[in-house]
């Protein structure tokens, strides 16, 4: 019979002549009231994770507790993307890690093409991860926008110069898709026409800078997190912004990393019908 051990992340500390305490993983020390059991002994069914000599009622009482708590597991831990279908498109610079990284978390990784998208809407347990070394042409991810529409996750992110952009993951009716980022950055800036300029491709030749391999790896293994809020439910922890509100953008000259709020666009109303009114 397995016992339960700690939760990943959690950890019991003793201070030399005081009571033991539990670090969560959220990183909070809380006591622990041991009763009359001894704190040696909760550590030991906590840590051995089998079956020893027989336990009092008090120590299994005190065991539930930290399971409902959720600081104690029976069963081991799965990969967070275990079940989960990962279909990626792009440039192998970025779809590169970003495939070993998905799969080292229990995703199930294939390549797509653009004519395979439409086919994977409607797949709850899918999500379409599209990567670009560039920035995107006009009309490129109509399709892939209506997956969330089908409960079907989208995630997506692409350079334009030395910046790369990662936009909030979809996953359901409402959700940010990228021509929603696209509005929102154009109303941010007094230079609206020079950015829908920028994107239409009326700009000189790229001059970099491109992904190294860290900076590769950064943007895959921020990727992934996104893809781990997804199939976790997206559990809030800490203030940061949740992964289907979240724009981020790193910059490839020293890998620093920001985070901008940002909301779907509501539909605009259709104009009312002109009325037509016969002479008198």
């Amino acid at each position: 019979m397995n016992r339960s051990r700690l939760a990943p992340g959690a950890g019991i500390v003793t201070v030399p002549g005081g009571r033991p305490v539990l670090r969560t993983a959220e990183g909070e020390f809380l006591r622990i009231d041991t009763g009359r059991v001894g704190p040696g002994e909760l550590v030991d069914r906590l840590t051995a994770g089998e079956e020893g000599q027989a336990s009092s009622g008090e120590l299994d009482g005190l065991i539930a507790a930290f399971e409902e708590a959720g600081h104690a597991v029976t069963e081991p831990r799965r990969p967070p993307l275990t079940g989960r279908t990962v279909h990626l498109l792009g440039d192998p610079v970025l779809t590169g890690p970003l495939s070993r990284f998905a799969a080292a978390e229990g995703a199930e990784v294939h390549p797509a093409s653009a004519d395979d998208v439409a086919q994977l809407a409607g797949r709850r347990d899918t999500a379409v991860v599209w990567c670009l070394d560039s920035p995107v042409p006009e009309g490129l991810w109509d399709e892939a926008d209506r997956l969330p529409a089908r409960y079907t996750a989208w995630l997506r992110c692409h350079r334009e110069s030395a910046h790369t952009w990662i936009e909030p993951l979809a996953s359901a009716p409402g959700d940010v898709t990228a021509a929603h980022v696209r509005r929102r950055r154009l109303a941010a800036t007094a230079a609206h026409r020079e950015l829908a300029a920028y994107w239409a491709g009326h700009r000189t030749p790229d001059t970099g800078p491109r992904p190294t391999e860290a900076s590769a790896a950064l943007i895959a293994a921020l990727l992934t997190a996104a893809l781990i809020a997804w199939a976790s439910g997206e559990p809030h922890r800490g203030t940061g912004l949740p992964a289907r509100r979240r724009l981020r953008r790193i910059d490839l000259r020293d890998l620093t990393v920001t985070e901008h709020p940002v909301l779907p666009v509501p539909e605009v109303a259709p104009l009312p019908a002109p009325t037509v009114r016969a002479n008198a």
